[in-house]
């Protein structure tokens, strides 16, 4: 059978693409650094915490302790329990879905509030005292009354 012209242009480019890659390849096998020095690979750190090509300077090495060093997590200090009532307003209450926000007055984060840890009737604008426990889907508010 005979080659039809879109065969020809076919392999034509086939066989371009194929030099091109040879090429392509012979100039990466030029330009490639292979055979560096060690020093040449090796990166250092600064003081600031930068990845440098120089040596850091041993004058301004810093003395560390061993003692110093904490491996793992530390001991967690006994909470004071008058630290968890915290004090806080009502920035949202939906008594028809039986959930709200509480705005804690020393982080300023709001907290989530469910009518069953409620032990006073409250509204927005409610100043409150409250427990924060938490939950599954973050910090709940609970045990919270009015602040008399």
């Amino acid at each position: 059978m005979a080659e039809t012209w879109n065969k020809k242009e076919r392999e034509k480019k086939k066989r371009q693409n194929k030099k091109e890659k040879a090429e392509k390849k012979a100039e990466r096998k030029e330009n490639a650094k292979s055979g560096q020095s060690l020093d040449d690979m090796l990166a250092y750190i600064d003081e600031n915490g930068n990845l440098s090509s120089v040596p850091p300077d041993p004058r301004k090495k810093v003395a560390i302790k061993l003692e110093d060093i904490e491996i793992g997590v530390p001991k967690q200090e006994p909470i004071n329990p008058e630290d968890l009532i915290r004090t806080g307003i009502v920035t949202h209450f939906n008594h028809e879905k039986g959930y709200g926000f509480i705005r804690d007055l020393e982080t300023q984060e709001s907290v989530f509030v469910h009518i069953n840890s409620v032990k006073d009737e409250i509204t927005e604008s409610n100043k409150v005292t409250f427990e924060i426990e938490m939950g599954p889907k973050g910090a709940n508010a609970v045990n919270v009354a009015l602040q008399k």
